[in-house]
């Protein structure tokens, strides 16, 4: 167990963001747990680049639970949580971003979509950083980065000059706003503990989550995310943030 520097779990990494920054982490000599909901494909991609597959659900409290207890008997601890796991739509299909403002505008998401896409991305993140925090206190540098997006910030889509504001709705932006919710109060309990949160938006990358539609490559949308995970003891917690350090308003 001393033999790891740092001990790393990455939800939603077998592609994407979380994959990028699983792969930048594990080439900077971090131990990195590569979760995946889909096991096989989580193998597939910790095999490319060298990070530990681990099955994990975040909407599945055994898969959960038993993630947990694998790290605690393997590894005796967290070092580092990185939030990840996200969609964007209930359903893998092809929706382009304009038949998205559609479907999945405040008038007319289903309910059972919107519960769909908060169970991932606000529950489930919430339900991950419980199960691991007890791993987390057992580490003398842990930090939790959330990954969230700047569609996320109230003070941003309450401007009409904000070019995404048209696709503020329930749905994805406002489920990251939630978890913006989840992680401020994150920082707040961990304020005094030594635990430090941080909360970061990737560039409009090119991703299944917005049906490759977005307009940075997954290295260069990944920047912050990656670049923030890799601080050390000495660096800030509490902060909200995307490339290169510019602050995101709540």
């Amino acid at each position: 167990m001393t033999t790891h520097k740092r001990i790393a779990l990455v939800t939603g990494a077998n592609q994407g963001v979380g994959k990028q920054v699983a792969k930048e982490l594990a080439a900077n000599g971090v131990t990195v747990l590569l979760g995946s909901r889909n096991f096989e494909r989580g193998e597939v991609a910790a095999k490319e680049i060298n990070a530990i597959p681990i099955q994990l659900d975040v909407t599945d409290p055994a898969s959960i639970a038993a993630a947990a207890e694998r790290i605690r008997t393997e590894f005796g601890r967290l070092d580092l949580l990185v939030n990840n796991a996200a969609i964007s739509r209930s359903e893998r299909d092809d929706i382009t971003l304009e038949n998205y403002r559609t479907l999945y505008g405040t008038s007319t998401v289903s309910l059972d979509d919107l519960r769909a896409i908060w169970e991932t991305n606000v529950f489930g993140a919430l339900a991950v950083y419980q199960a691991m925090l007890p791993l987390l206190r057992l580490s003398s540098d842990a930090r939790i980065v959330n990954v969230s997006s700047g569609v996320g910030s109230l003070t941003l889509n309450a401007d009409p000059s904000f070019p995404y504001r048209k696709m503020y709705t329930p749905a994805y932006a406002g489920s990251k706003s939630a978890m913006n919710i989840i992680a401020l109060s994150m920082m707040i309990e961990h304020e005094n503990d030594g635990i430090k949160v941080n909360l970061v938006s990737p560039e409009f990358t090119k991703t299944a989550l917005n049906n490759f539609q977005g307009t940075e490559t997954i290295e260069d949308g990944s920047r912050e995310v990656v670049r923030v995970a890799l601080f050390g003891p000495d660096d800030p917690g509490g902060t909200y943030t995307r490339w290169e350090n510019q602050h995101i308003p709540w």
